[in-house]
């Protein structure tokens, strides 16, 4: 009997965790359905919760769709790039805080809280205002910045509990053979942040990829500089809204971010294991 209380006790719990699942995978479930069903079936009074029938035209009125492959470069060339850059500066910036001891660090990582928490609405005017009065606008290099700006914080702050938990003994120890700092860095601490840099790039992926204000907002009168969460909006004509050809591009446009987010998953709780291991 005591070993069955736990079990018992858990029950509720475990049938939460489950409804708290269900609730949340039920819309994306509805936007695959609904991308495999017929229009008819979509427009029906009576939907139905699996298609009776399925058919891939609304894939292909979003693959045939304007600038299907041109939108889907940029937003793979922004979202790449964003995070390339904030990881170069993450990096030297977290290895400054948390190895060197300098005036002004302390606040330099309140300054870096307080921009993580800044809403990101509230920066769309000034942001505007700048490029605008810089000729920034309608360019891709503008949302990289952007996107850039955006995921820098969280980067330095992630990848500075990562750089303080490695011991500073073993970029020592690698100097003494004959490294630089650099060098011991580079050889000693930097395989060991792989964790750290799958995360901040998990993080600034989906944050890039999803993005849509700012890439409405920037890009006006430049449609080839537009990006994939805008493109989403371009089902909509006069008679209103082909909402199979919305949902197909919505599931095309979720599958990099689910792979992305499936594989580095992993990769991050190896990682985490194997650097409890090895510190």
């Amino acid at each position: 009997m005591s070993l069955l209380r736990p079990r018992v006790r858990r029950i509720p719990l475990n049938a939460a965790a489950v409804l708290t699942v269900l609730v949340c995978l039920f819309p994306v479930y509805w936007m695959i359905s609904t991308a495999f069903k017929p229009s008819r079936d979509i427009q029906s009074a009576d939907p139905k919760l699996f298609p009776h029938t399925w058919t891939l035209d609304h894939f292909r009125t979003a693959v045939q769709a304007d600038g299907f492959e041109l939108f889907w470069r940029n937003s793979i060339l922004v979202t790449l790039s964003s995070i390339l850059l904030a990881l170069l500066v993450a990096i030297g910036s977290a290895y400054a805080v948390a190895r060197m001891r300098w005036k002004g660090r302390r606040q330099f990582m309140l300054m870096v809280f307080i921009a993580q928490m800044a809403p990101w609405e509230s920066l769309i005017i000034p942001i505007y205002i700048i490029s605008r009065d810089t000729d920034m606008l309608d360019r891709l290099p503008t949302l990289t910045l952007v996107y850039f700006m955006v995921t820098l914080p969280f980067s330095i702050v992630v990848l500075r509990g990562f750089i303080a938990t490695i011991p500073p003994e073993l970029e020592e120890a690698a100097q003494v053979d004959g490294c630089t700092r650099t060098g011991a860095f580079r050889r000693v601490a930097l395989p060991l942040l792989a964790p750290g840099l799958m995360a901040t790039s998990l993080f600034g992926f989906i944050t890039a990829w999803n993005e849509f204000a700012y890439a409405n907002f920037l890009i006006i009168k430049h449609q080839d500089s537009r990006t994939l969460p805008v493109w989403l909006s371009s089902f909509q004509n006069t008679f209103g809204t082909d909402w199979g050809a919305t949902m197909a591009a919505s599931t095309l446009f979720a599958l990099p971010a689910l792979v992305v987010f499936l594989l580095l998953q992993r990769h991050v709780t190896s990682g985490f294991a194997a650097g409890a291991v090895k510190g």
